[in-house]
C-alpha cells in the first residue's frame, strides 16, 4: 500500500501544526486537493474489491500487527500526540494503550460477524424455505477525525472498518494530523494491502471532497454544523456521526462526595476539558451543595496544570487561541448575568486555569452550549424531575452520569434522560471500548463502540433457499 500518492506538485500546498502550549512549529503534512481526495477514494474501491474476500482471522491478524506495532511506537506516538495538540503527555500515554485495545478489539469482533438462520415458513401459507443472514462490506468507509483524541478515535474507525472487510480514506484534523499519519504508515508495515488505508490531509474543504467522493459510508466525529455540510455533501450515502454533548452529572444526597469530586475534576479538566462527554454541568443536590463545593474547590486548587511534557503536569492547554476566545467569553457573559467564579477563569496563552463557576442559569451560552474548556458549571437543584427536565431541553443527548445508590433516583434517571448513556457512580465520560457508543438528537447518528460499529460498517444481505 501506500498513502494517498506523495500529494508533491509545485508549490506543495502544506498543512503546518504548532504546539498549542508554546507556539512552536512542531512538524507539517502535504495538503490534499479535491483531485487528490477523489484518486485515493477510487484507489481505495480497487483495494476494497480485492479485499471482500479476507477471511475474519486475516483481518485479525492484520489488526493484531497494527497494534503490536502500535505498542512499539506507543511512546514516539505519545509524544508527538503531546506536541500537536496539548494533551498531558500521561493522558497521551494513556490514549496509545487504549488505542492498542481497540485494534485488538476489533479484530476480534472480526471472528463473531454472525449472521442468523430464519424459517420463511412461519405463517399459515409460508413458504417452506430458510433465509440467511449475513454481513457484507460496506466497502469504502471514510474516516474523518477530530483533533482531541486523534489515535484512539481513529482507531474507532479504522478497527471495525477493517475488521468488516472495508477499505477507509482518512482524513485527520489539520489541528492534529501527525500522530494519525504516523498510524496510516504503520498499517503499510503491517502487511495491509496496497491502497487499503489512505490519508489526506486538510481543512473543511478536504472533508467536504471526501464526503462527495464515491465513498460507500462516511464515518465523522466533530461538531452538529459541520456533520451536517458533510451529511448533505454526501447524498444518500451511510452516515456515522458523533456530533458532541452538554453532558450532565448529578450529584445525589447519597452520594459519595470524595468521589464524586474527584470524577468530575478528573473527567472535566482531562485534556483540558475538550472531550465530548465531558461533564459540562454539576447538577448538585441543594442538601450537599457546600459540602461538595467546599471539597470540590480544595481538589482543584490542587490541580497541577501548565507544559504538557512534563510528567507532573495534570492539564495542558486548548487547542488554539480561538478555543481559548470562546471559553473566556462564555465565562464573561455568565459572570455579567450573575454567576459567581469560585476558581480559575485565568489564561496565559492556550492555558486557561481548572475552572469553577456557580449560580449558571440554563440561558447562559456557558451552559446551553458545549463548551469545550476546563469549566465546571454548578447548577443547584432540589427537585430531580425538575433538573432532568432541564437537562432533556438540551439539543444534544450525549451521556450523563449520576452519584448515588438510591435505587429508585438511578430508575428515574436511567428511564426519563434523553442521552444515549448513562454511567451510575460514574461520570458521563466513560465509555468502554466494546461497548455502544454515542448520542440522540444533535448528538449523533449511530453507534460507536467496537462491537456495535463492525455492524454499522456492514451491509446486511439475504440469501432464501
Amino acid at each position: 500500500m501506500t498513502l494517498a500518492a506523495p500529494l508533491l506538485r509545485a508549490p506543495a500546498a502544506r498543512v503546518s501544526v504548532q504546539n498549542p502550549f508554546d507556539g512552536t512549529p512542531v512538524d507539517e503534512v502535504p495538503a490534499a486537493s479535491a483531485a487528490d481526495v477523489l484518486g485515493a477514494v477510487l484507489r481505495a474501491k480497487q483495494a476494497a474489491a480485492g479485499f471482500r474476500a479476507a477471511t475474519p482471522h486475516q483481518r485479525r491478524d492484520l489488526l493484531n500487527r497494527l497494534a503490536d506495532l502500535l505498542a512499539r511506537d506507543a511512546e514516539s506516538l505519545a509524544r508527538t500526540i503531546c506536541a500537536e495538540m496539548g494533551k498531558t503527555i500521561t493522558e497521551a500515554r494513556n490514549e496509545t494503550r487504549r488505542a492498542q485495545n481497540t485494534l485488538r478489539l476489533s479484530g476480534d469482533a472480526a471472528t463473531f460477524l454472525d449472521g442468523e438462520v430464519l424459517h420463511c415458513a412461519i405463517v399459515a401459507g409460508g413458504v417452506d424455505r430458510q433465509a440467511v443472514v449475513t454481513h457484507m462490506p460496506a466497502g469504502v468507509v471514510a474516516a474523518i477525525t477530530p483533533f482531541n483524541y486523534p489515535v484512539n478515535l481513529l482507531c474507532h474507525k479504522l478497527g471495525p472498518a477493517i475488521a468488516a472487510g472495508n477499505a477507509v480514506v482518512v482524513k485527520p484534523s489539520p489541528k492534529a494530523p501527525l500522530a494519525a499519519d504516523h498510524l496510516v504508515r504503520l498499517t503499510v508495515e503491517a502487511g495491509f494491502p496496497q491502497d487499503l488505508v489512505q490519508v489526506v490531509h486538510g481543512g473543511a474543504e478536504t472533508a467536504l471532497a471526501l464526503a462527495r467522493a464515491p465513498i460507500d459510508l462516511l464515518s465523522f466525529t466533530g461538531g452538529p454544523q459541520a456533520g451536517l455540510a458533510l451529511k448533505q455533501a454526501s447524498g444518500l450515502v451511510r452516515c456515522l456521526m458523533e456530533l458532541g454533548g452538554n453532558d450532565p452529572l448529578f450529584v445525589l444526597p447519597d452520594a459519595d462526595l470524595e468521589l464524586a469530586a474527584a470524577t468530575a475534576i478528573g473527567h472535566r479538566y482531562e485534556i483540558a476539558g475538550q472531550s465530548c462527554a465531558a461533564v459540562k454541568k454539576l447538577y448538585v443536590h441543594a442538601a450537599v451543595a457546600d459540602r461538595f463545593t467546599a471539597i470540590l474547590l480544595d481538589k482543584v486548587a490542587a490541580h497541577r496544570f501548565g507544559d504538557p511534557a512534563q510528567a507532573e503536569t495534570q492539564m495542558g492547554p486548548v487547542i488554539d487561541a480561538a478555543a481559548a476566545d470562546i471559553i473566556l467569553h462564555r465565562l464573561a457573559q455568565a459572570q455579567s448575568m450573575g454567576a459567581r467564579l469560585l476558581a480559575g477563569g485565568t489564561r496565559d496563552g492556550n492555558l486557561i486555569a481548572p475552572t469553577v463557576i456557580a449560580d449558571v442559569l440554563p440561558a447562559m451560552d456557558l451552559l446551553a452550549q458545549e463548551t469545550f474548556g476546563p469549566v465546571l458549571a454548578l447548577r443547584h437543584f432540589t427537585d430531580l424531575d425538575a433538573a432532568m427536565a432541564e437537562v432533556n431541553a438540551s439539543d444534544f443527548g450525549l451521556q450523563a452520569g449520576v452519584f448515588t445508590n438510591d435505587h429508585a433516583a438511578i430508575r428515574k434517571l436511567t428511564r426519563g434522560l434523553q442521552v444515549g448513556g448513562i454511567m451510575v457512580n460514574e461520570g458521563p465520560d466513560f465509555r468502554a471500548e466494546h461497548v455502544p457508543f454515542g448520542g440522540i438528537k444533535s448528538s449523533g447518528l449511530g453507534r460507536e463502540g467496537v462491537r456495535i460499529a463492525l455492524r454499522e460498517m456492514s451491509e446486511t444481505r439475504v440469501v432464501i433457499d
